[in-house]
């Protein structure tokens, strides 16, 4: 029999495409490799909202100094207006970063959910889909918290950014799964067949 994984004959199930053997690993390795890719992405995103208030201030003297202010106005009066908020904010009620402490950790505790995928993505896949349809919630909730809010039009599509730029890794290993999954389907169904004959 060969190694490929083929869909039985008279199935009307199609699935993602055959995987070898050989490929199998390949194919684990790319998963993780995606992953792995996000969760970094997605825990970077969360420490760097500890140092939020000394992250604006360097952000502020960047503009400054680069020039790039005079180029990018709009730009420049937003991240002036940023660095002011988050001074006199976090300088007279410092209690206020403890919102962004406790969004920093969402991030590291969504990141650990990815550990499930790493060991078995076919099992977990869910987390994968889950994690989809969050990326797709960042846009609704750009565009409808960012006008209460007074976020420029320009900052909220970079905030839906995220979520789009987000969706393609995970785009990536969900196909990828989908083609161990069906290999494993076909797979159990042979060694099924092998053990119980048909009458």
């Amino acid at each position: 029999m060969s190694d490929i994984a083929t869909a039985p004959t008279g199935s009307t199930t199609a699935g993602p495409g055959p995987v070898s053997t050989a490929d199998t690993a390949l194919v684990r390795r790319r998963i993780r490799r995606w992953l792995w890719l996000f969760i970094v992405c997605l825990a970077l995103s969360g420490l760097t909202a500890f140092p939020l208030q000394t992250e604006t201030a360097l952000l502020v003297r960047a503009m400054n100094r680069s020039g790039l202010g005079d180029a990018l106005p709009a730009l420049d009066a937003w991240v002036s207006r940023v660095g002011d908020g988050v001074a006199d904010g976090y300088g007279r009620h410092p209690f206020l970063a403890y919102g962004t402490d406790w969004l920093a950790f969402a991030h590291l505790v969504i990141a650990v959910a990815f550990w499930g995928p790493l060991r078995d993505p076919v099992r977990n896949v869910w987390v994968i889909r889950w994690a989809m349809i969050a990326c797709g919630g960042v846009i609704p909730l750009a565009l409808i918290c960012g006008p209460l809010r007074g976020i420029p039009l320009f900052w909220q599509f970079v905030d839906m950014s995220f979520g789009v730029f987000g969706v393609v890794p995970l785009l990536i290993v969900h196909r990828l799964i989908r083609a161990l999954e069906w290999d494993q389907a076909v797979r159990t169904h042979h060694d099924f067949a092998r053990v119980v004959p048909s009458p």
